[in-house]
């Protein structure tokens, strides 16, 4: 997971059993369903012989921004660096840091074109 790669994948759908299906047959994947709370099971994406996840699936309504489309996480080193530079290469912060457990540090930024990424600074493996 070195600086500047992508890291992981996030699929926001209105329907995940239908999303499930696609990538089952698309892909091969198959999934491990993760509790969060009132928000519904939060989807996890493996290719047979792989134990690490290759994506995450999570319930969007369809009327919200994001609906139904991929977002994409960029690792980074030092998140607090991470977000400084953001903000001094034209970007701007959409979202403060936040932590996720067995997981890491994220923050949700846009850049100068207006295109949201995610930045990740994972925990140590």
């Amino acid at each position: 997971m070195a600086h500047g790669t992508f890291g992981w994948n996030e699929l926001m759908s209105s329907n995940i059993a239908a999303s499930k299906n696609f990538y089952s047959q698309v892909a091969g994947w198959t999934y491990q369903d993760m509790p969060m709370g009132d928000e519904g099971p939060y989807t996890l994406a493996f290719v047979a012989g792989n134990p690490v996840p290759v994506a995450g699936l999570m319930p969007w309504p369809e009327d919200r921004p994001g609906s139904n489309d991929w977002f994409a996480y960029i690792n980074v080193d030092d998140i607090d660096a991470a977000i400084q530079a953001t903000t001094g290469a034209g970007g701007q912060v959409l979202r403060e840091k936040f932590y996720i457990e067995n997981t890491g540090w994220i923050a949700i930024v846009q850049d100068s074109a207006s295109t949201m990424i995610g930045l990740l600074q994972p925990d140590p493996m």
